[in-house]
């Protein structure tokens, strides 16, 4: 193969500070390299419709310290992509504006959906790398994805703000912090803006125990408590059907068991929802404290990025060039150590990152005395 020539590059999946960090450092590193770079707009669905634009030293300028993405992005998958009122595999159409376009390889940013989208792209033959982008921090293989620095930092500064609503009206807060399936957002903000008590997905709660722990602090004449609680955080019982319903899932080996199961899981979603409202209530109930919710949203992927952030995606895309370079397809650039490590995609898709039991974040939380809801 010659020198590569032309890269295309794309963000998929939800906004996030560093995504424009990324997209700068892979452009200007391959424009100095001699390549031409074009950005495709909104995620895959720009590469289906081909829409594209070129990503020259004048597009690139002075987007390091701009939050969200000049791409745009979007969630569409390409096999299952709403075309003129109707849901069809743009795989193949994909494959064929790469070529039309004589890329080179497309340079995808994004999350879990983002990483199992990519690999089908390279099981069509194309030449995919990917970087790590997500706020949740739960890819797998590297260390820390492109975000997460950003978004814990405001988390953090909303838990410290917090605190002196909560002592002069002698409350208990409820902050939700994002996080479906990993609790990394909910637990470091929570550890370092200094809450009383943390949930997260991975370790389901005890109602009972939360509420204990609440009072004890009051019993020691602090009647004022700060519960940072992942948006997918869930008590014992909740997890529990939970996960009944998720092996049904997988357990099922005809059409109607498969819908079946899908419709279960829809419906625990659907409950789950006014789950952080639910948790406040109970709370009030159990310890006669006034209780008040304040859900983060979507300010915590908002906004500048950190320092932190804009040198991870800077050295991200940066190796990312050097990889293209050296025609190494088919990874992620993950983030190891202080350096970086190609990782397959295969090995990334369809896999997350959660926090296990024995996690050194755990074990400092409950050696400062954080109720853990377990």
């Amino acid at each position: 193969m010659a020198k590569p020539k032309c890269i295309g590059i794309l963000t998929a999946g939800g906004d996030c500070p560093g995504l424009n960090a990324g997209i700068r450092s892979v452009g200007k590193a391959a424009l100095d390299s001699g390549m031409k770079v074009i950005g495709f707009r909104d995620g895959y669905r720009g590469l289906a419709n081909n829409l594209h634009f070129a990503l020259d030293k004048a597009a690139l300028s002075g987007i390091l310290t701009v939050g969200g993405t000049i791409l745009g992005t979007s969630r569409d998958k390409p096999h299952r992509m709403d075309y003129h009122g109707k849901t069809r595999d743009m795989t193949d159409v994909i494959a064929a504006n790469y070529r039309k376009n004589r890329l080179d390889a497309l340079v995808c940013l994004g999350g879990g959906g983002t990483h199992r989208n990519a690999l089908r792209l390279v099981e069509k033959g194309l030449n995919i790398i990917t970087l790590p982008k997500t706020i949740d921090n739960d890819l797998a293989l590297t260390d820390v994805s492109i975000g997460f620095d950003t978004a814990l930092g405001i988390a953090t500064e909303a838990v410290d703000r917090l605190h002196s609503t909560a002592h002069s009206h002698h409350r208990i807060i409820v902050a939700e912090v994002m996080g479906h399936c990993a609790g990394w957002l909910a637990l470091g903000a929570g550890i370092a803006g200094g809450a009383d008590v943390i949930l997260i997905p991975e370790l389901p709660y005890d109602i009972e125990k939360v509420a204990a722990a609440i009072l004890r602090r009051c019993q020691f004449g602090t009647n004022f408590s700060i519960v940072a609680v992942a948006e997918g955080a869930a008590s014992i019982t909740d997890a529990a059907v939970l996960a009944a319903a998720q092996q049904r899932k997988k357990d099922a080996t005809t059409e109607p068991e498969q819908e079946l199961a899908e419709r279960d899981l829809a419906a625990w979603h659907a409950r789950h929802a006014d789950n952080t409202w639910q948790l406040s209530r109970r709370l009030e109930a159990l310890t006669e404290l006034e209780a008040r919710v304040t859900i983060l949203g979507y300010v915590q992927r908002g906004g500048t990025p950190s320092a932190a952030d804009r040198l991870l995606a800077t050295h991200l895309g940066t190796t990312c060039v050097e990889l293209i370079e050296k025609e190494c397809f088919g990874v992620m650039v993950a983030a190891r150590g202080g350096g970086t490590k190609p990782v397959p995609i295969a090995e990334v898709a369809g896999k997350r990152k959660l926090i296990p039991a024995d996690h050194a974040w755990v074990g400092s939380a409950r050696r400062v005395g954080t109720c853990l809801g377990d």
